[in-house]
């Protein structure tokens, strides 16, 4: 059986990589349609390398015969639509931050809690978390199960793409007037990108956290175990794909490097490349289009009792984002729809 599928948000780096992973695994659809707004209308989306789609409005689109609905538009779009392609019967798989946090609303990484997608059928969505953590909670849920954690303490690397496409021409923009010897004013971010870190994304909170750091925080419980503590500083680096983490746990019981790493090797989507040599880790750009959440760096940490820390890198753009949703509609059809 196949099903039909809409792409919310299609003209998006998230929907154009949703659109590409579709036809990569051959996902069981008969009918695949790309909504945007409609200053998008009419114009080309890519379906793999061969099928082209016409852009059509997401606003005047009748969802009803849809089956999932793949939705990457903002988060003011979500709240609208969203609801919309559910009440017409679609099961919609939501990559915004508006539903994440809603109690109805599974929030899922299927690697980590694929059991929580029955709980979809009390609004019909379908919550993707925060790219960022995706790839964490990935590499914690391994370690998590062997020795139980306590605390999580994080600091992310976070490239440009996850800030859009235009936030990645800033980059671009700004390094070429870097060597004419002109200046750019950054229009997308606080402060100029190229040649810089930024220690923040997202809004300012009452707490001085960001908006990130607080996704990280709530998700994490959400997904994983209420009872972990987190504390995330989230930094935008001038990279364009690819996110990278330097992650500190405390566990309840000891565990060693050596089983840490044979742990994560074992977990599913996760691949250790971990060799103490110059150049035996993985960084942001060689993962680029890769599907899996990579781990390096593993070693204990003496500072506190049982402790450990790892350095995690994925591409934010598919397991970050479009892959993640597109596993969930895997797991979907294989038992809930």
């Amino acid at each position: 059986m196949g099903y039909r599928v809409a792409v919310v948000g299609a003209t998006g780096n998230v929907g154009r990589e949703m659109l590409q992973i579709l036809a990569e695994r051959n996902f069981p659809a008969d009918d695949v349609v790309a909504l945007a707004s409609a200053r998008s209308v009419g114009a080309q989306a890519s379906f793999g390398d061969k099928s082209i789609l016409k852009v059509q409005d997401l606003a005047k689109f009748d969802f009803k015969g849809i089956d999932i609905v793949l939705s990457s538009p903002g988060a003011k779009v979500s709240a609208e639509h969203s609801p919309r392609a559910a009440k017409a019967g679609a099961v919609v798989i939501d990559n915004t931050s508006f539903w994440r946090m809603d109690p109805d609303v599974p929030l899922v990484v299927p690697e980590v809690n694929a059991q929580a997608i029955a709980g979809y059928k009390g609004r019909g969505i379908i919550a993707n978390p925060n790219c960022s953590t995706i790839q964490m909670v990935v590499a914690l849920k391994p370690i998590h199960e062997a020795a139980g954690i306590k605390r999580v303490v994080v600091s992310t690397y976070q490239s440009t793409s996850g800030a859009g496409k235009e936030a990645m021409d800033e980059l671009v923009s700004q390094t070429k007037s870097f060597f004419v010897n002109q200046t750019l004013d950054p229009v997308k971010f606080t402060k100029n990108i190229a040649f810089n870190v930024i220690p923040q994304i997202d809004v300012f909170m009452e707490d001085g956290s960001t908006k990130e750091e607080w996704k990280m925080v709530a998700e994490t419980k959400k997904i994983l175990d209420p009872k972990i503590k987190v504390h995330a500083t989230c930094v935008r680096v001038p990279t364009f794909i690819g996110h990278a983490e330097a992650i500190n746990v405390e566990l309840d019981k000891p565990l060693d490097e050596v089983e840490a790493r044979r742990l994560l090797a074992a977990a599913p989507g996760v691949l250790v490349v971990d060799r103490r040599e110059p150049g035996g880790y993985v960084t942001p750009k060689e993962i680029t289009g890769q599907d899996g959440v990579f781990v390096s760096r593993v070693r204990v940490d003496p500072t506190v009792d049982n402790g450990l820390s790892m350095w995690v890198v994925s591409d934010n753009l598919r397991k970050g984002a479009a892959l993640n949703a597109i596993q969930i509609a895997e797991e979907l059809i294989k038992g809930y729809i």
